[in-house]
């Protein structure tokens, strides 16, 4: 562009006049170089680093989403997220999402300022090729009015606060100073114009043409609403004229709102300077050590060298005449005011390529670098965030490791322990029942042996007629069943109560040991509790055991025939050798009997005579038939007896014997009263219960042993039951642990897998930062 410009400044030195063969030359040079400068647009950087960074964006904005869904349906059992977190990665969404609207509306903003009538609106107009914007003598421009791009071929414009799209050519009339509908000076009005029109609406440039600084007072509300988002501003000066105060008092207060803003200066209407050439350089040298002054001494946005690059002396009707005759496949010089056309339209051409460069940079630091900025920081808050989350997903794993096998050692450690104290277990309670069956039968004996006593302490009346004897028997009945039952408890329940409490103890303690849990362990305690303590039941049912006793209360006299028949016959329950000792021990007796009679019915010397006088022999044969004549039970066996024992002894000793013998006859039967009976009574009721409860003693023993066995057995299975509910519960909680565990790695792999789109996504914007930024 340089070498252009020498070249046509060198021109305009060495002709004055318009030769048409130069004419012609510089004519295909600036089509060369206007066709250059849109092939090497500087804006292309801003529109490239401006989809890149939305790209990217795209991807936070996919992976913010992601990493908050994830954390957000993470298990609860999974506590590795707190409530804060997750705030923060959905505050994220929020981010990114305000960022890329922000993005998709950013463009590169010129705000063109000056007086009134030095030439904005023309600027605007020769840059966008058209009468676009109102232009002409005095104060035109009324209000803001922003060009920007727009796909497709149709152009409109939109007033603030209405969404109404109006016809671009009544921007003449609502812009229009001189127009009766007017705006406010701070209003705006959006001018969208086709992107194909305009290279520089293609590469996102927006223009704001603005009312003259020097007719409103207004200079804080147009910056704050047009001007802080700005990246380049371009101040149009009037050549005839100087810089004003007005003017310079603008910039001064832009910059104390924006921090070194990036200002162009274009000295326009330089076109009428061609009048004057004697004067042109003084005047030229003059406009331009003010404007380098200006804009390095006083607003010391740049230095002096970099102002001269941005100070530009044009004619912007020349231009855009100059374009507008070229669009229509004129040559561009037909539309020169003046001479010099050349150098001043190759200088708009410089002015345009030293402002693109500078707003692409700008816009791309500004806007982009902020941008980039957040980007890294929400990118490194997440990836930091996101390696806690896996270190506590670490600490959570190793904990439910170390969890699962504890678990797993208890649960085998359990089961293998279970066995072992289930049989011993079953040994004591097979140990217990059998020591308890002998206790019980042992004491129902002893109590059976003793059972006369207890009979002797039932003290209900007695009398011998049917009804009240029925009566009698049952409550006897009950008395000794009662008596029994009470003597057997006294003797063994408290025992065996305190050694059934005790095996208890030992089934519940050796039972807890294999349970860890505080909870389990009250469970159990309450399931094992009872009531009462354990009380053995002795079924003895003495009513239905003796209902068959039938008592015999007739008299019967000790020494009559059929007591000696009963007595000597043997119908006592002994074995064969006890009977012939008693009948041996009877015959003793008679002997004894016939002695006395014949002492008494002789004196002692013929007593000793009459014995002397019996030899053993006659004894013997004595004794065989009286033994003879009892067994025969007859009448006739009774006269025999009786004529031997007249002929052998005599008739007085027979008639004392007699004499005695009725004597003791009449004794017993005045001695048979009620008191009597009831000893008899007592005494064939002793004998029948004693057989009858005899019969029952293997079975009431075996009864008691199997209440022991039942209460012990019920009791170890009530453990073994809440054992194995608390093994159960373990595999569950192995299980849930085990898919807690499954899932923390799954979790993790998750985790990785976002950690390292983070660091993707960091190194993108490291990429970009390289590409778009550090490199400007």
């Amino acid at each position: 562009m340089s070498a252009y410009l020498n070249r046509a400044v060198s021109m305009v030195a060495g002709n004055t006049g318009m030769a048409s063969s130069s004419s012609s030359f510089d004519t295909n040079s600036i089509s060369e170089n206007r066709s250059f400068a849109n092939d090497k647009s500087p804006l292309q950087i801003f529109v490239k680093a401006k989809k890149r960074i939305n790209d990217i964006y795209d991807e936070i904005n996919e992976y913010v989403i992601e990493t908050f869904h994830f954390v957000n349906d993470l298990p609860h059992d999974i506590d590795i997220v707190d409530k804060a977190e997750k705030e923060l990665f959905e505050s994220y969404i929020f981010k990114v999402s305000a960022i890329r609207e922000v993005l998709h509306r950013d463009h590169m903003k010129v705000a063109f300022f000056g007086r009134t009538s030095n030439g904005k609106s023309s600027v605007i107009n020769a840059m966008l090729k058209d009468k676009i914007l109102p232009s002409g003598i005095g104060h035109t421009t009324n209000c803001f009015c922003q060009v920007e791009g727009v796909d497709g071929e149709d152009a409109y414009l939109v007033k603030e606060g209405s969404d109404e799209k109006l016809n671009v050519v009544n921007i003449k009339q609502l812009a229009n100073a001189l127009c009766q509908e007017k705006l406010s000076e701070s209003s705006l009005v959006r001018i969208f114009w086709p992107r194909e029109r305009c290279h520089l609406l293609r590469d996102d440039v927006v223009f704001v043409d603005s009312p003259g600084v020097d007719v409103s007072a207004n200079l804080d509300d147009w910056i704050d609403n047009h001007c802080l988002d700005a990246d380049v501003f371009v101040l149009v000066l009037n050549a005839e004229s100087t810089m004003t105060l007005a003017e310079k008092s603008f910039f001064h207060t832009v910059s104390k709102k924006l921090s070194k803003p990036n200002v162009f200066v274009l000295n326009n209407r330089w076109d009428a300077a061609a009048d004057e050439m004697e004067f042109q350089d003084s005047v030229r040298t003059q406009h331009l050590e003010r404007c380098l002054d200006f804009l390095s001494k006083e607003l010391k946005v740049c230095s002096e060298k970099e102002a001269a690059e941005r100070v530009f002396f044009v004619s912007a009707k020349e231009t855009l005449n100059a374009r507008i005759f070229e669009s229509k496949g004129q040559p561009p010089h037909l539309g020169a005011i003046t001479d010099g056309f050349q150098t001043r339209y190759f200088e708009f051409l410089d002015f345009e390529r030293k402002f693109e460069e500078c707003i692409s940079k700008s816009a791309v630091k500004t806007k982009f670098e902020q941008h980039s900025s957040r980007g890294r920081n929400i990118g490194n808050d997440m990836h930091l965030m996101l390696e806690n989350i896996y270190d506590r997903s670490n600490v959570m794993k190793k904990e439910k490791g170390g969890v699962k096998k504890k678990l797993t050692d208890r649960i085998q450690s359990t089961e293998s322990n279970l066995m072992q104290i289930t049989r011993e277990m079953k040994q004591k309670i097979h140990n217990m029942v059998e020591e308890v069956e002998k206790k019980v039968s042992t004491a129902l004996n002893e109590e059976i042996w003793r059972l006369g006593v207890l009979v002797d302490e039932f003290s209900m009346p007695f009398h011998s007629e049917p009804l009240v004897l029925n009566i009698y028997k049952k409550e006897l009945n009950a008395h000794v069943e009662a008596g029994l039952g009470s003597n057997l408890r006294a003797r063994l329940s408290i025992a065996l109560a305190t050694n059934i409490e005790s095996a208890q103890c030992e089934m519940t303690d050796r039972m807890h040991s294999l349970i860890s849990s505080e909870t389990i362990i009250t469970q159990n305690k309450q399931i094992l509790t009872r009531s009462q303590p354990f009380e053995m039941l002795y079924s003895l049912n003495c009513q239905n055991l003796c209902s068959d006793f039938q008592e015999n209360l007739d008299f019967k006299f000790s020494w009559g025939i059929t007591s000696m028949i009963n007595r000597f016959t043997g119908k006592m329950k002994t074995n064969g050798k006890q009977s012939l000792t008693v009948i041996h021990r009877q015959g003793n007796a008679i002997e004894r009997v016939s002695s006395v009679q014949s002492i008494l019915e002789n004196p002692p010397n013929q007593a000793s005579r009459i014995a002397d006088g019996i030899t053993p022999e006659q004894i013997s044969t004595i004794s065989r038939v009286v033994l003879s004549s009892i067994g025969s039970q007859g009448t006739v066996g009774g006269l025999v007896v009786a004529g031997i024992l007249f002929k052998t002894i005599g008739w007085r000793i027979l008639f004392g014997v007699g004499a005695l013998y009725g004597c003791v006859y009449i004794y017993e039967r005045l001695s048979w009263t009620t008191a009597s009976k009831e000893r008899a009574f007592k005494g064939q009721y002793v004998d029948h219960a004693t057989k009858k409860l005899k019969m029952i003693v293997d079975l009431t023993s075996a009864n008691c042993s199997h209440q022991v066995q039942q209460e012990l057995s019920s009791t170890f299975a009530r453990l073994c039951r809440v054992v194995d509910t608390a093994t159960t519960d373990m595999n569950k909680e192995l299980k849930d642990i085990e898919h807690s565990l499954a899932s923390i790695e799954t979790n993790q792999k998750s985790i990785k897998l976002l950690r390292n789109k983070a660091s993707y996504i960091l190194n993108e914007l490291d990429i970009f930062e390289n590409n778009y930024i550090k490199s400007n």
